[in-house]
């Protein structure tokens, strides 16, 4: 698998081939095609890989940063702690997965080849990946509503805002800011959402 997410990444889907991909996993073309009978199919195993492993180390960090929250005064911190460390793609909580910037781009080839994939692919790569870390993120603040250390009347929904606000950044896709910067807008996103959802 990690030689079809490097060629994949690098190469994007329509590029890559699977003389490529046999030969950064060092085995034959005969090797890929026994276990995988054509580019498609290979590549929904790669994606579906790489999701379920970042999404292990997402739910961990969940668990590190969210789960020993015991008081409102305790959320805005924990929730800043788990978004910085979350939006940091070289940060500790990655440690052992050198391939976290692949996953980044695997992404992107997701959605520029939805329409191909098809829709029981996409919905394997989602439910292994992102949608199993959203969910876990919903029980959190579900738990929290129930202790009454925020109101959240849709914990699914509430999980979007959150992740939209603390992820947000000022100017084009392309724009780059510095680390201060990009601090002080997930302080900010992680504020308002509190502010938001405060009980």
């Amino acid at each position: 698998m990690i030689g079809g997410r490097e060629v994949f990444a690098r190469d994007g889907y329509a590029r890559a081939s699977i003389d490529a991909v046999a030969t950064a996993s060092g085995v034959s073309t005969r090797t890929i095609y026994k276990h995988f009978a054509d580019k498609p199919r290979l590549f929904a195993a790669v994606i579906v890989d790489s999701a379920t492993q970042v999404a292990n180390a997402e739910i961990a960090l969940v668990e590190r940063r969210l789960s020993r929250v015991m008081s409102a005064e305790e959320v805005e911190p924990a929730l800043l702690a788990f978004a910085t460390d979350w939006l940091d793609d070289t940060g500790d909580w990655l440690a052992g997965m050198a391939h976290s910037a692949a996953h980044r781009a695997l992404i992107g080839q997701v959605q520029a080849e939805a329409a191909h994939l098809g829709s029981e692919v996409i919905a394997e790569w989602w439910q292994a990946g992102a949608g199993r870390v959203r969910a876990e993120l919903a029980a959190v603040l579900g738990r929290w509503a129930e202790a009454g250390l925020l109101s959240v009347p849709d914990s699914e929904r509430a999980v979007v805002h959150f992740s939209r606000l603390v992820s947000a950044v000022p100017g084009s896709p392309a724009s780059t800011i510095t680390a201060g910067e990009r601090s002080a807008w997930i302080a900010d996103g992680v504020r308002v959402f509190v502010r938001a959802y405060q009980a």
